[in-house]
Order: C-alpha cells, then sequence, then structure tokens
C-alpha cells in the first residue's frame, strides 16, 4: 500500500524545482567533466546523492504534516519535541496510531495516559531515563504509553545500517498504517516510516507546521 497522495503547495512545488534544477545542472556538468576529470568520481557521486536526499526530506516534511493532521490537532507539538531531540542527539521512537487500533500490534509498555505535550516527550526521551529505550503511543492528542516493544522489520536482515529503532518502525508501519517518528542518537537525524518505507525529514530547514 502507497502512502496517501496529497497536493503540494506552490512554495513547495517552487522549492523542489530549484533543487531539481540544482540535480540536474550538477548532473549535466559531471557527465560534460567525464572525459578530462583524473580524479576518483565517487566524491562527485556522494554530492550527487546528499542532493536527492535533500530534496526528498524537503518533500517528506510537508507531505508528515499531511499524514499527521487528520489523527492528531496536536502535530506542532510533535515537531518542536522531534526537532529538539535531533538537536540534542537524543534518540526518540514515536508511534502515531491512525485507522489501526494498535494493541494487538505491540508489547505494551508503561502506561502514561496523558496530554500530548511536547516537554513530556522530551523528558521521556531524556538519555537515562528508565523509558527512553522504547517506543512511546500516541492516540490523538493524547500519550497512551511509553516504553513499548514493536516488532522489528525483516529488512535488519539485509541492511544493517538501520538501528533498532529504525528496524522497530519500519517493522510496525509494515503490519499496521501507524506512522512512527524515528529520531536518531548517532546523527541526528529525523525520519518517519509509513507502509514499510523510511523516509528523511530535513530537520534542518523544515518542521511539521
Amino acid at each position: 500500500m502507497k502512502p496517501e497522495s496529497y497536493t503540494l503547495t506552490a512554495s513547495i512545488k517552487e522549492m523542489l524545482k530549484r533543487n531539481l534544477n540544482e540535480i540536474s545542472l550538477e548532473a549535466h556538468q559531471l557527465a560534460s567533466s567525464l572525459n578530462t576529470k583524473d580524479h576518483c568520481l565517487l566524491c562527485d557521486f556522494e554530492e550527487m546523492y546528499k542532493l536527492f536526499i535533500d530534496i526528498q526530506s524537503v518533500a517528506s516534511s510537508y507531505y508528515l504534516q499531511q499524514y499527521l493532521s487528520p489523527f492528531t490537532s496536536h502535530h506542532p507539538m510533535l515537531s518542536i519535541a522531534i526537532h529538539h531531540m535531533s538537536e540534542r542527539y537524543h534518540g526518540a521512537l514515536i508511534i502515531i496510531e491512525r485507522d489501526t487500533n494498535l494493541d494487538i500490534f505491540i508489547q505494551r509498555g508503561i502506561p502514561i495516559e496523558a496530554p500530548l505535550n511536547s516537554l513530556l516527550l522530551e523528558a521521556i526521551f531524556y538519555p537515562g531515563n528508565p523509558l527512553h529505550d522504547g517506543a512511546v503511543l500516541i492516540r490523538g492528542n493524547h500519550i497512551v504509553s511509553a516504553a513499548n516493544v514493536l516488532p522489528l522489520s525483516s529488512i535488519a536482515v539485509t541492511n544493517k545500517k538501520l538501528g533498532t529503532r529504525h528496524r522497530a518502525a519500519i517493522g510496525l508501519s509494515e503490519q499496521t498504517d501507524a506512522l512512527v517518528l524515528v529520531v536518531s542518537e548517532e546523527t541526528g537525524r529525523i525520519s518517519f516510516a509509513l507502509d514499510g518505507t523510511l523516509y528523511p525529514i530535513n530537520s534542518l530547514t523544515n518542521r511539521i507546521q
């Protein structure tokens, strides 16, 4: 199942067009220089790869808002929390329940039963907190529980670069329609899993509005 489709705003389209034009120019220059360059081209290809990741993360940031807004009106609080944790390299795993009830898919942890709040989310995932290793479950505008255990994806067998949080996020999204936010404690990068695919978010310039 593919993620839902939403119409891009004019400003996002213009941003993506600029990025695509930059990629096109870089690719053309690289192709033109193939007969004259003597150095290893791996660095050039790495820069091209980074440009593609940047443009994907811009689009992902926009679509994330569309995916979340029908299921929680407190998505700006999620934005504040994940960006603060990203800046501090605090790892996090946050499940947003959508249409599918997740009770049978996760191993329930510690009940929280509190209104969704950015400060509370940051406190839960603060390093050293006993709850920070598991996943937080959000239902609507409510934090249901923390330290939940999720099913790991089979992708772990083929992609050794993915950490446990990312494999757990993908694993739950493979089995349900849940959206799972991940903050990497190694890199600070933010991503979300939906329908078995992991999407990067531009943590520097784009926040969930």
